[in-house]
């Protein structure tokens, strides 16, 4: 589980909270949370405020890259799919606890959101939903 990519990517800004960091690209956001963090609201509302300052006026992706694992308050996906220009959601993960409970997040997410165990895949994913229009 890498994170790279065969063209060079450049980071837009990269934004280091207090459970881990964002990266964020020309169309799209990676959150690389730590060990032990809780996705809680407020901290979404961080992430939601990120997507707005790069992201107000144009479709992006975000990919949740789950090197560590951490909790999810799963209220924070009805405020995410409030989110019109958020066209697709990735998740990232070799673990399996991750891939039951993306069973699980899915049921509060309405929208667009697809589990992935390599993170090219994911982004591959991401852009080709951000090219449909």
């Amino acid at each position: 589980m890498k994170l790279s990519s065969a063209k060079r990517t450049i980071i837009v800004r990269e934004y280091q909270l207090d459970i881990g960091k964002v990266q964020v690209y020309d169309n799209y956001m990676v959150a690389i949370f730590e060990e032990g963090a809780t996705l809680t609201l407020e901290r979404a509302y961080q992430l939601i405020g990120i997507s707005e300052i790069h992201f107000r006026n144009k479709d992006f992706g975000y990919i949740s890259f789950r090197k560590n694992s951490y909790a999810v308050d799963p209220t924070i996906y009805s405020y995410l799919a409030g989110l019109e220009n958020l066209k697709a959601f990735a998740i990232v993960s070799i673990k399996e606890i991750d891939m039951h409970n993306f069973k699980i997040e899915k049921l509060f997410y309405k929208k667009q959101m697809k589990f992935f165990i390599e993170y090219e895949n994911a982004l591959t994913w991401v852009k080709k939903k951000l090219k449909r229009k």
